[in-house]
């Protein structure tokens, strides 16, 4: 990590611990995180509980991680004029089963990457990990536990089952997000115009989102080596 990023990634921890210290909660739910009612994230995610308020996710998972996907300029007709902004996409995550996908939309580069950013957070989900490939018995949470397919716009993406080892054979951009996600090994397969940076990473999240939402018995999902709750 170059001394240039790793100061960025200071400062804006400081910044954060800051906030949270400044934080006065404006919802029932942000009141009972800031009172230590609730310490885990994973309890708001099994009750729907609706997160409106950022500073709960900075309280809840403060090692999230950032990456800017990609910055595009963005042209739109006004009776004024040519307007143009800056699009960025940001995906965040912690490396070990949640990650978050965002945009924003600015006149400056710093402004629209700070909105992707919240807009993630905001997007965070909960990933379930396994090991599915039949090739694998080592029990570790390193793959997707079932193939998956999510869909955006033209691109559709396959995600599969792979065996320690194999890596994150994927496109960049999937990489990108699956690493953020804390997942090692997958295969893919993809379909559709995935240079569309926003699409692909899109397709990419979606799969991801539905692999929480495939239902299986608790004796099913732990031979596919996903941490069950008792």
């Amino acid at each position: 990590m170059s001394n240039d990023r790793r100061d960025r990634r200071d400062r804006r921890d400081r910044r954060d611990r800051n906030d949270r210290e400044d934080w006065e909660p404006k919802t029932n739910l942000g009141r009972m995180v800031k009172e230590g009612t609730i310490t885990d994230i994973d309890e708001i995610f099994d009750r729907g509980l609706p997160i409106m308020e950022l500073e709960i996710i900075n309280s809840l998972l403060p090692d999230l991680e950032e990456e800017v996907m990609d910055v595009n300029l963005v042209q739109r007709m006004h009776k004024s004029g040519r307007k143009v902004n800056f699009r960025v996409i940001v995906a965040v995550g912690n490396k070990d089963g949640y990650v978050g996908l965002g945009q924003g939309k600015a006149k400056e580069v710093g402004p629209a990457i700070r909105k992707a950013v919240d807009d993630a957070k905001y997007n965070v989900i909960k990933v379930r990990r396994g090991c599915g490939d039949w090739g694998c018995v080592c029990g570790k949470e390193h793959t997707v536990p079932f193939k998956v397919e999510g869909k955006a716009g033209s691109v559709r993406v396959t995600l599969i089952p792979a065996p320690g080892g194999v890596g994150l054979a994927i496109g960049d951009v999937g990489k990108t997000i699956l690493k953020l996600a804390g997942i090692d090994d997958v295969w893919s397969d993809t379909k559709g115009q995935t240079q569309t940076t926003i699409n692909f990473a899109a397709a990419v999240f979606e799969a991801l989102k539905q692999l929480s939402m495939v239902k299986a018995k608790k004796s099913d999902l732990k031979n596919l080596g996903v941490e069950c709750a008792e």
